[in-house]
């Protein structure tokens, strides 16, 4: 039985980073400055181009000097006959054109005219002049160009060769040289293409009005400075995965038309001491270059944690970067016009230093969306999809409690990849809804055949599962029940509450603990074996039995007490209190399968009429599955105008279960 639920980097001790340098020094560190292991190839493979080169122009040179197909003698004959009627002189080549059309080649004295040559044969003025002769001179150009071409064109390629083997060697010692320089992405406030704004977040309305204090300053910061305020130099957005943080903070540079500067934590820090601290000064250089301006430091996580538990002590890489953060945020001036934001989603592990006023002295928290939320989320994404006229986004809304604005967005995507797949031009009420369940467990696995026992087996742990938490009074009710394969749950249940939950009691936590325990339980009573189906649900019973006692104090026996998390190092109780908390554990979980078998006792019958249905049917939905509670006398539980609705696995709202 499975619990479905939705969905740091380290710098280098100085250490190595001396001896990653050293290596610099070396003969690899030489090679790597001239161009690399291959720049001995590339040199031998340019000079065999050039030798290649070289033949290739010899060969046409000679063969644009065609030899004489005639010698001259023949030709003064051939003139003396009247055979020729006439000639183009070009240069020395001499062009013969015969009275039957034939054409032939001949070359004369460079030194001397042609009348000149041909007289020395014999032939008479009178005869020559019955020849039309034609003299074509060369062009300047073209003379000097073949004259010079056998010595320019050589100088040129060598020239070429230098100048590509030095820009290889620049571009290797450039980049050992490059690291401290920012990698920091910018956004240009005038490109529409990239620019997000206010009106493309939906949700988080008060997320939005602590900004728009931000966006207002950023546009008039003579407003703020003529009355003495200072706006917040750092501003840091918390909240779970997938709720908008980045998006909100390039909204506000949308808004605000500045430029935006992204980066993440992990970008800081490198092999190399001190690299992290120098780009970090290069951002805030070229911020306050563009001022105003935003900086975005996206998982802060990465480099802000608490210092002091480093190995590298006050050398640590992520140490230094986080020191250089801090100087920086301290050295800016409220002229500058520079406003730092940064997002995380675990804000408990910051250094207390970054969160203290003059710093990141403004935390903005971002929730997942409520029911409205969810409906102008949904609009947003759906702005550029074709609808059927079926689709109601409220509906979507209402059965997706527990999902964050990146699983929305999910949603609506593959519920256009299904219409796609279908060759359908529009997306369809039923493609969103089985794209819920495609967004919580994965796809369907068709192929994925059960045999006939674990079929049944897994309709009994399914209504298991279902019968609980329909007849335990703080169970969340159950909508969906479904012995197909999604992702890696063989079957599950779907239940959720009837409204969006912000917090849980103790007796909810007690009876979702007997619900969960609902299919191990019924595998036990009635194939007399338990399987390793339900090892998901094992766990996250566990987990959430022991968070009653350590966390929230939610013990008769320890009390209100929060007791920390037991790590290597960071002991904060003994051994004996942690064998209390043990058997605690052990008892809520005991007194919770106890409860979830008299449950299964006394509805014996209506747990054989689930499984039945399940095995006919495959699905049974939340009409029919009431249908089915009320023929064995157990009320269902509703309440007015009340709508079905999905919940997403593994939020506070509701859970999905299913056999592993």
């Amino acid at each position: 039985m499975t619990t479905v639920s939705p969905k740091k980097p380290k710098g280098a001790t100085a250490k190595q980073g001396k001896k990653a340098i050293s290596g610099w020094r070396g003969w690899r560190g030489w090679r790597t400055l001239l161009g690399g292991p291959s720049f001995f190839g590339n040199f031998v493979t340019t000079v065999l181009i050039f030798l290649i080169l070289m033949s290739a122009y010899s060969l046409i040179a000679n063969s644009l000097q065609p030899s004489s197909d005639v010698p001259l003698s023949v030709v003064a004959a051939d003139v003396a006959a009247g055979k020729v009627s006439s000639i183009i002189v070009d240069g020395d080549l001499l062009n013969l054109t015969y009275t039957d059309s034939s054409t032939k080649t001949s070359r004369k004295d460079p030194a001397a005219a042609l009348p000149e040559t041909l007289a020395t044969y014999g032939i008479t003025p009178e005869e020559l002049r019955k020849v039309a002769i034609t003299v074509q001179g060369q062009s300047g150009f073209q003379f000097w160009f073949l004259t010079l071409a056998p010595i320019i064109l050589p100088l040129l390629f060598i020239a070429f060769l230098f100048w590509f083997l030095s820009r290889q060697v620049r571009g290797a010692g450039m980049q050992a040289f490059s690291f401290g320089q920012s990698k920091a992405r910018v956004t240009d406030p005038g490109d529409s293409s990239q620019r997000v704004t206010f009106a493309d977040v939906a949700g988080a309305k008060e997320a939005k009005e602590e900004l728009l204090e931000i966006v207002d300053f950023l546009k008039n910061p003579k407003k703020f400075l003529d009355i003495g305020a200072r706006i917040p130099k750092g501003i840091i957005l918390m909240g779970a995965p997938g709720t908008g943080k980045t998006l909100l903070a390039r909204a506000v540079a949308g808004e605000a038309g500045v430029p935006f500067f992204s980066i993440s934590g992990s970008e800081f820090v490198e092999m190399f001491v001190g690299v992290g601290a120098s780009r970090v000064r290069d951002l805030f250089q070229l911020a306050k270059k563009a001022a105003p301006s935003i900086i975005f430091v996206d998982e802060i996580d990465a480099v802000g944690r608490v210092r002091g538990g480093g190995v590298g002590g006050g050398n640590d890489e992520r140490e230094q970067t986080l020191n250089q953060i801090l100087v920086e945020m301290d050295g800016f001036e409220p002229h500058e016009k520079v406003v730092v934001m940064a997002a995380t989603n675990r804000p408990d592990v910051l250094d207390p230093a970054l969160l203290r006023p003059g710093r990141f002295d403004r935390r903005v928290t971002i929730d997942l969306p409520d029911r409205k939320d969810r409906e102008e989320i949904l609009a947003i994404h759906a702005r550029q999809k074709p609808f059927g006229p079926d689709v109601d986004l409220s509906i979507i809304a209402e059965r997706t409690p527990g999902f964050s604005g990146a699983e929305l967005y999910s949603l609506m995507n593959e519920g256009a990849i299904l219409a796609a797949r279908e060759n359908r031009k529009e997306v369809t009420q039923y493609d969103l809804i089985r794209s819920i369940e495609k967004v919580m467990l994965g796809p369907e696995r068709k192929s994925h055949l059960l045999s006939k026992k674990e079929k049944e087996l897994t309709a009994y742990h399914e209504a298991g599962h279902a019968l609980v938490s329909s007849v335990l009074p703080n169970a969340d009710p159950v909508h969906k029940i479904s012995i197909i394969s999604r992702g890696r749950a063989a079957g599950y249940t779907l239940k959720l509450p009837f409204e969006d939950r912000r917090m849980q009691s103790k007796k909810q936590f007690l009876d979702d603990i007997a619900a969960t325990l609902g299919g191990y339980v019924a595998e036990e009573m009635l194939f007399d074996d338990v399987t390793t189906g339900p090892s998901n649900d094992l766990m996250v019973i566990t987990s959430l039995a022991r968070d009653m006692v350590v966390r929230y104090g939610m013990s008769d026996k320890l009390g209100p007490i929060a007791f920390g998390e037991r790590q290597l190092g960071n002991e904060p109780y003994s051994e004996e209190v942690a064998a209390q908390i043990d058997a605690e554990v052990t008892r809520i979980i005991d007194e919770a399968k106890l409860r979830a078998k008299n449950v299964i006792s006394e509805h014996r019958a209506a747990l054989d009429a689930i499984a039945k249905v399940l095995i006919e049917k495959e699905t049974i939905e939340r009409t029919e599955f009431e249908k089915i509670l009320v023929v064995n006398g157990i009320t269902p539980k509703s309440r007015e105008e009340e709508q079905p609705v999905i919940i997403a696995p593994g939020t506070a709202g509701g859970r999905a279960v299913g056999l592993e």
